[in-house]
């Protein structure tokens, strides 16, 4: 067997149907106070909704993330919660919010929680990106890894079929990625066959079927591996 290198990236991960209801009680566990929530403007309705759930920890929601996180659109969100005083990012949505939430934390240091709602798996690693003069460029840092991942396969049940089938190919390329990065290494690779099997299995299924609720699981457990 050949050398590795294995570190376990240090999430605290909730899953299960319906455990958005409980983000009150974990933020307030991990001793967040001032929580701004942080969604695209077309996911407006479903922050309000989370803010509302969250009570006298809610510092409002912030529905200005865009596509590929545009670094005027950064600077701004940095500024707000700057002046606001806000103690954590609660990321709702996919890879454009928890994205923003990840430019800000680049900044700040602030911890994100995230929630997503679709396959993309942005939560769960240490890479960013940002756009400025239409060119994008990336990097690593361990302060933008979200502190909280609360994964509530309710939450993708409006997702639509092209979406979804989108988000998890998408999902399952990232996994395809791991099987031969240079840096790979056995356990990694034992999820990632995990993973490729979940989302070949649930893709098909939530396809023909949006409410199916089971393959909704299987899909959202892929995304997280």
């Amino acid at each position: 067997m050949k050398d590795f290198h294995y570190q376990a990236l240090p999430l605290d991960v909730h899953f299960g149907n319906g455990k958005s209801a409980e983000a009150k009680d974990i933020l307030i566990q991990h001793g967040y106070r001032k929580v701004i929530v942080i969604t695209t403007p077309g996911q407006k309705e479903a922050g309000q909704k989370l803010s509302q759930q969250l009570q006298e920890i809610s510092a409002g929601v912030y529905p200005h993330a865009v596509m590929h996180v545009l670094v005027e659109v950064a600077d701004k969100a940095v500024e707000f919660v700057q002046s606001n005083d806000i103690d954590c990012c609660l990321a709702l949505g996919g890879g454009s919010t928890i994205g923003l939430a990840k430019a800000i934390a680049l900044k700040t240091h602030l911890p994100i929680v995230a929630i997503p709602t679709t396959y993309s798996g942005s939560e769960m690693t240490t890479i960013y990106g940002m756009t400025e003069n239409n060119l994008k460029t990336t990097g690593k840092d361990i302060h933008i890894l979200p502190k909280v991942v609360i994964y509530d396969p309710e939450l993708n049940l409006t997702l639509p079929a092209q979406i979804s089938a989108c988000s998890g190919m998408n999902a399952m390329a990232h996994a395809i990625e791991a099987l031969y990065a240079e840096d790979k290494n056995p356990i990694v690779s034992l999820m990632t066959v995990d993973s490729i099997k979940a989302l070949k299995s649930a893709s098909p299924v939530i396809v023909d079927d949006l409410s199916d609720i089971s393959a909704r699981q299987k899909a959202t457990y892929g995304a997280w591996l």
